[in-house]
């Protein structure tokens, strides 16, 4: 029997490697959980340090769970909250593992918001079960062709996609400045730069408004949950998805296997493009009904932090994305109940993306919690 070539022994390794089993259980859970706990101890000191009473500390934390999952209305805060974070962060996990560091979610959020408003208004007359697909469908096209662009400029000149995103990104702002002060897309009657609404019959229904009209948790939660299973369908289950993978993983070892680069990452992105267009898209349909500037709040951004928390695995992604939404959601009832500054979620948010970057750092800090290397070897 002969042995194995070296060729046939860097096959074998990449395919360990763009095609595991299944992630690993303490990468993608122990190491996320242990950040988010090691972020609100360190939030603690930070308030501690800023002359907050001990007592006015737990009443804000108290106040964080309250805002987020105490009521119905908490929960529905949450999940509005989620769903465009969760479909961002999709996007932005799809790009880590094939490779690709797309800083470019919030402009994509941008112009695939714009776009679905623009088709909305501009086709009133359309039944719901038509406009409101097209609509969607609108802004994860415009969103893809937009990502697309920083694809293309990677793939034909080597122009790092960080860079062209970040550049896309402020294009993008410039540009909705312009689009909302065009007669077309301006609405009636107003000098400053907003859209026209779009139709009821272009909007995501709201799910609870028979309980409570106040309730805002609408129907775009149920595109994320989607958007979650396809993705990992993508990524698991499907031959561009190895691709993507093998391409993240080592790319001199795919392209050696024949796969074509450059396809890769213009796929890539602009499927990231897609995810973050839809999230745009669920924001101007679901909660705005219209796009000022920079109706994305910054989505894209914290998004970043979604994809990191959730280990770029589409499942991490909806729980890191739910935990963000209730990091907003209760946020808000922190500053009424205790008083604190909402800007403390803001520093929670940093603190845990500074521990899911070092890995290594939470298993020194919490080194219980985590199989010894001897262990590991045994197995």
């Amino acid at each position: 029997m002969s042995t194995p070539s070296k060729t046939d022994k860097a096959i074998q390794d990449l395919l360990r490697r763009a095609a595991p089993p299944r992630a690993e259980f303490e990468d993608l859970v122990i190491v996320p959980i242990f950040a988010v706990v090691a972020a609100l101890i360190l939030g603690a000191f930070t308030m501690l340090a800023t002359n907050v009473e001990l007592a006015t500390i737990g009443q804000s934390y108290i106040a964080l769970l309250k805002g987020s999952v105490g009521s119905l209305n908490a929960i529905s805060e949450t999940l509005t909250a989620a769903a465009p974070l969760i479909l961002a962060g999709l996007g932005l996990a799809l790009g880590f593992r094939a490779g690709l560091f797309n800083i470019g979610a919030e402009g994509q959020i941008l112009m695939g918001g714009i776009a679905a408003v623009i088709t909305g208004f501009s086709l009133p007359g359309l039944p719901f079960v038509l406009l409101l697909p097209l609509c969607l469908l609108s802004g994860a096209l415009v969103g893809a062709l937009y990502a697309g662009i920083a694809g293309w400029l990677r793939a034909a000149t080597g122009a790092h996609e960080v860079i062209s995103t970040i550049m896309l990104n402020l294009i993008s702002y410039r540009l909705l400045d312009y689009l909302l002060r065009q007669p077309f897309i301006q609405r009636e009657g107003r000098a400053d730069p907003i859209s026209k609404s779009v139709p009821d019959n272009a909007e995501l229904p709201r799910l609870l408004d028979w309980l409570d009209p106040n309730l805002r948790v609408h129907a775009g939660i149920f595109l994320a949950l989607a958007a979650v299973l396809v993705v990992y369908w993508i990524l698991y289950r499907s031959k561009i998805g190895f691709e993507f993978r093998a391409s993240g993983a080592s790319p001199d070892a795919a392209r050696f296997a024949g796969m074509r680069s450059g396809l890769i990452i213009v796929a890539a992105m602009a499927t990231a493009g897609a995810l973050a267009g839809l999230a745009g898209a669920n924001q101007v349909l679901g909660v705005l009904d219209r796009a000022t500037p920079g109706f994305s709040a910054g989505i894209g951004f914290d998004a970043i932090a979604v994809a990191l928390l959730g280990r770029s695995h589409p499942f991490g992604v909806l729980l890191a994305g739910l935990l963000f939404g209730a990091l907003e959601a209760g946020g808000r009832q922190m500053q009424v109940d205790a008083g604190v500054s909402i800007d403390l979620i803001g520093i929670i948010q940093a603190l845990i993306i500074v521990f899911i970057a070092a890995p290594l750092l939470v298993r020194a800090i919490f080194p219980w919690g985590f199989r010894k290397p001897a262990d590991v070897r045994k197995e």
